[in-house]
């Protein structure tokens, strides 16, 4: 496959120490990478001094991001797995892969010098790590090939890419893949319209997250809501068959001293197409686990009158006390129904998956939802941080959002790629 003229001119171009490409998701940065400037650097530097290193969030991503599509284009036999030391095989070296999730977990960069660093998603990384990375660069022929997603402005990455040091960076837009589908762009452009992800995912863009996180939904909730009904008729809302419900989950978030009990029940429909929220409430008040149980337990019940099952039930994991509780009362009242822990996935991950199945008309909510709509329209970044951060100071409910994204956190890839 040929590469993009803004692809070209970073294999022309990315000769100094410090080589970057920031911006659009599918803009073409990490296939210029894995198909051409990492066995390139590697093979350069065979026999020279100094180790090679492959850093990202996790060894789960580099294996995703970075050695999979490596090995799909170069086969096994050139791109090894990650062994038990954290090394692979690959393009005749042994190439550490290490997370950079956390500073302990690259202790191997100490003392070790670097000959060659691909980075992946290194605006996610601890800045620890990259400030620990930087002196280990130490070789005349050393250098280091970094891709990731922008970021707020004022993110320690792009402090210093702005800097004076030895540095070639491309910024990239979603338009700059002149190979990608114009469909997959128009809708990648409608899931993000109208939110920071736009200006970062589409447009390659460093912006601060403010004002209203789900601004679409907040400018005009009647455009999200819909009936669950026996037979279609010709009404104006959206209509889904309650034969179109492939499963029915439930969220619970425990309050505390400032916040509420939630409780959300959501739907989804055939290969993940639809997210539909069923039922929502919210409740105050001086609760024993006695007494949360039978809000639960009558949530499920009036959930089960409305739309015919309940099939799972996630817990905010973070109360195991309050959680196992919930698990014996349900096996008591309604055994088929399977009652767990919450996975609790990254805040920022959950909002980034509501807001593309919002952009893509792909998410809906019934008339019970009031708790959750309120939510969804108040729900705000926090202008005290420069870090992305979903404002939880008592003023907004995010009980409610907690309890709704437990229903689905589990399933964003699923819905994001169906």
């Amino acid at each position: 496959m040929p590469y993009t003229a803004k692809q070209n001119s970073y294999i022309a171009n990315a000769t100094h120490r410090w080589n970057f490409k920031t911006g659009a998701v599918r803009s073409g940065k990490s296939f210029v990478d894995v198909t051409a400037v990492i066995p390139m650097r590697i093979r350069e530097r065979i026999g020279k001094n100094g180790l090679c290193f492959i850093i990202g969030v996790s060894k789960e991503t580099i294996e995703r991001n970075v050695l999979q599509p490596m090995r799909e284009r170069y086969t096994s036999a050139v791109v090894g797995t990650i062994n038990s030391r954290n090394i692979a095989h690959i393009c005749g070296e042994d190439v550490y892969c290490l997370g950079a999730e956390k500073v302990s977990q690259v202790a191997k960069i100490q003392g070790a010098s670097a000959k060659y660093v691909y980075g992946d998603e290194v605006a996610r990384w601890n800045e620890d790590v990259f400030a620990m990375l930087k002196s280990r660069l130490d070789k005349p022929y050393s250098c280091f090939d970094g891709s990731l997603n922008p970021e707020h402005p004022t993110h320690w990455l792009k402090k210093f890419l702005d800097s004076d040091a030895d540095i070639y960076c491309q910024q990239y837009t979603i338009f700059d893949n002149t190979f990608l589908s114009p469909e997959i762009v128009r809708n990648l452009c409608r899931e993000y319209e109208g939110t920071i992800y736009y200006n970062r995912l589409i447009l390659g863009e460093w912006v601060r997250a403010e004002g209203a996180i789900y601004r679409r939904f907040a400018d005009n909730p009647a455009a999200f809501r819909c009936q669950i009904v026996q037979r279609l008729t010709d009404g104006k809302k959206k209509e889904f068959l309650s034969s179109q419900l492939c499963s029915v989950t439930m969220g619970i978030d425990f309050g505390g001293t400032k916040s509420g009990h939630a409780f959300v029940a959501t739907a989804r429909t055939k290969d993940f197409r639809y997210l539909i929220a069923l039922k929502s409430e919210r409740h105050f008040g001086e609760y024993d686990s006695n007494d949360i149980d039978a809000l639960a337990l009558s949530f499920a019940q009036s959930v089960i009158n409305s739309f015919g099952t309940l099939d799972y039930v996630y817990w905010d994991n973070a109360e195991t006390v309050l959680g196992q509780g919930i698990k014996r009362a349900f096996a008591k009242r309604f055994p088929s129904v399977i009652v767990r822990p919450a996975r609790k996935n990254g805040v920022n991950d959950r909002i980034q998956g509501t807001l593309r199945l919002m952009g893509a008309g792909r998410f809906y909510m019934t008339d019970d939802c009031d708790t959750l709509k309120t939510a969804l329209s108040e729900a705000v970044w926090n202008d005290k941080t420069i870090e992305d951060e979903r404002l939880d100071d008592g003023s907004t409910d995010i009980d409610s959002l907690d309890a709704f994204e437990y229903t689905f956190e589990r399933d964003i890839k699923r819905y994001i790629g169906a």
